[in-house]
């Protein structure tokens, strides 16, 4: 991998990561544009802490409160929103890497990420905020986020999504979705850090330093900017303009997958 290719799906991560569109389809749309296959599931672990470290400086104040305060009724409701994303990945992770991880559905699958954005961005605003979430309600947003591991639906969309399903205000369903990022975050890059160690991929012979380093500051620093430009968007309710996207997006994945075989191969 060349330092531009990291850059670029570095920047693909960090971007993709907190905008509604799916990193982890854009992710297999780049692979099979650029060839890379083997060695992304490594690299990815990497991205993935650049991210970490977007959410972390976006929201510093709240994980402070939560470090100094661990008890208390948002590290409950964070515990709650990740017990059902957990059980689906554990389930079902396997089996979805196998069935879509060659990216034949991704198209189908912006598609749907499609009629979820379009459905959040006409739902009426809620006046709900974090502290007056229930244990129900964490679990139906930890529920959408397990669904995620689809390559192509996008976790944040799901997630911001059911929060304003569940009558949340869109400042606070944004504060929760990126908040719940965390522990799911993390246990994506415990699943892939399996995967590669079973795999007996080494993570520096197969990119070298100054690759792996470019892709991280790409990922943190586009993640940073994807956040505070996506908490604006949800303020707006302009959630439906990525809904065009995917859809567009969608389309022509399909297109090429049943006629024109360029992209996904």
């Amino acid at each position: 991998m060349q330092i531009l290719e990291a850059i670029v799906l570095g920047l693909i991560q960090g971007l993709t990561e907190f905008l509604p569109v799916s990193s982890s389809g854009h992710l297999v749309l780049f692979q099979n544009l650029f060839g890379i296959h083997e060695a992304t599931q490594a690299f990815a672990i990497l991205l993935h802490v650049g991210t970490l470290i977007a959410v972390f400086i976006y929201y510093w104040r709240d994980i402070w409160d939560l470090i100094c305060h661990p008890f208390q009724r948002t590290t409950a409701l964070l515990i709650a929103g990740t017990v059902p994303t957990i059980i689906i990945a554990l389930l079902f992770n396997d089996t979805f890497d196998t069935v879509f991880g060659t990216g034949k559905f991704i198209g189908f699958n912006f598609i749907i990420t499609g009629f979820i954005l379009l459905y959040a961005d006409s739902r009426k605003e809620g006046r709900k905020k974090i502290r007056n979430m229930s244990i129900f309600d964490s679990l139906v947003v930890g529920t959408m986020q397990g669904l995620a591991i689809l390559p192509a639906v996008s976790r944040s969309g799901m997630t911001i999504s059911a929060c304003l399903a569940r009558k949340m205000d869109r400042e606070n369903a944004a504060r929760f979705s990126f908040l719940l990022s965390i522990p799911a975050i993390l246990g994506g890059m415990v699943l892939m850090i399996k995967d590669m160690i079973t795999g007996d991929v080494v993570l520096t012979e197969v990119f070298g330093i100054l690759p792996m380093v470019a892709g991280f500051i790409a990922a943190a620093v586009s993640g940073y900017f994807a956040i505070r430009f996506m908490v604006d968007i949800i303020k707006k309710g302009k959630l439906k303009w990525f809904s065009v996207y995917v859809f567009i997006l969608g389309v022509v994945l399909i297109a090429d997958q049943f006629f024109l075989h360029m992209i996904i191969k």
